[in-house]
């Protein structure tokens, strides 16, 4: 929803004020409590989408930071109270980062490092960084997103600054689960790999994937979590190659267990269907958590484009040793990115607060349970 009543926006500035091979390298998410200090042993995962800040996401992250830096921390405020109540917690960083002041939007995407620390301020454990905008500013680009978010402490998966990088695991912990992070991205908009870099992002490829989280089971991973950058954009129903990559790849099994326990989708702007396949949830697309005006490919204003879900499930340990760990509760969250507030909307939250939104949210709810996952037990979360 890109334009909004004087009453509307009242209401959401209030909701928003209230809101206010391998080497396994493991990490503790930040203010959770350790393994030991845990009742129960389970975890929660909760996972957004596209971060993709167009120039206005970049004016107004400048504002909020009164004219000098930038910051992105209101913008995430009204998500903060689900993501930093998860255990874990995973975000898709679309773009890479500029240089000192050299920050642009569409078509080639340079954004404020500042990104990262709103991330961390708001809860996420880590994010995904393979996408069709990783090569936007070459090598260069991605050594500035990395070691931004190394300095945020928000681990990333999918693009390298060095080779043994790009075949290291991203293992990070949650309850008393060791999870794996992998990513990979359909393609860089035709920009060609870095020379001599041909490990700098990783594409998608069946057996790359596989072979990823075979090693991944190898090094130590209870949990094997894929974001996939994929699809097609500005379609609601998922592609014929997401259909049947996410098939195949769910079917697949190390040892007595799958080789993927949950499918992460990004990049088609807008939300899309939660499905279980082979027993594994998949999302096809989360949709753009950030982004600014959005125009669809007939050149008009889109505001789903401005939509999207956050998943969140709730993972249970074995009921034998070396079995698997299940989901026993898989959640979405509805979400809007309202353009005039420039802030993240819990369109829940909102509603409860009275802003005036059902359709909006009742759209979103619609595409995500069009595969039938309510059968599956798939549920609103607030």
């Amino acid at each position: 929803m890109i334009v909004r009543s004087r009453q509307v926006a009242l209401v959401l500035t209030a909701v928003l004020a209230a809101g206010a091979a391998c080497q396994a390298r493991d990490h503790e998410p930040r203010g959770r409590l350790a393994p030991s200090a845990r009742k129960a042993a389970g975890f929660t995962l909760v996972a957004s989408g596209d971060v993709l800040p167009h120039d206005s996401v970049i004016a107004r992250a400048h504002y909020d930071a009164g004219g000098a830096g930038y910051d992105f921390r209101p913008m995430l405020a009204g998500v903060e109270p689900v993501v930093s109540r998860a255990d874990l917690a995973l975000c898709h960083m679309e773009t890479v980062y500029g240089a000192q002041g050299d920050y642009t939007g569409y078509p080639a995407f340079k954004s404020p490092p500042e990104v990262a620390n709103g991330l961390a301020a708001t809860g996420y454990d880590g994010c995904s960084t393979a996408s069709n905008h990783t090569l936007d500013d070459g090598a260069a680009g991605i050594l500035r997103t990395l070691d931004a978010l190394d300095r945020a402490g928000v681990r990333h998966a999918g693009s390298a600054r060095t080779e043994e990088e790009a075949f290291d695991v991203t293992i990070l912990r949650a309850g008393g689960a060791r999870v794996a992070h992998l990513a990979y991205t359909y393609g860089t908009n035709g920009l060609p790999l870095p020379q001599g870099q041909p490990w700098a992002v990783n594409l998608i490829d069946e057996h790359r994937i596989l072979s990823d989280a075979r090693t991944a089971r190898q090094a130590g991973a209870d949990v094997v979590v894929v974001s996939l950058h994929w699809g097609t954009e500005w379609q609601d129903e998922p592609d014929q190659q997401q259909l049947t990559l996410a098939r195949r790849l769910t079917a697949a099994r190390t040892g007595s267990r799958p080789a993927i326990d949950l499918i992460l989708g990004t990049h088609a702007h807008v939300p899309q269907a939660y499905e279980k396949v082979n027993g594994t949830w998949v999302i096809y697309g989360m949709g753009d958590q950030i982004a600014g005006e959005m125009f669809n490919h007939q050149g008009a204003r889109d505001a789903r484009g401005n939509q999207s879900t956050l998943g969140r499930f709730t993972f249970a340990p074995p009921a034998r040793p070396g079995g698997r760990w299940e989901v026993t509760r898989a959640e979405f969250v509805p979400q809007m990115f309202d353009i005039d507030a420039g802030r993240v909307v819990n369109l829940n939250r909102a509603l409860a607060q009275g802003a005036d939104l059902r359709a909006v949210r009742d759209r979103i709810r619609e595409v995500v349970l069009s595969r039938g996952a309510a059968k599956d037990g798939l549920v609103m979360g607030e």
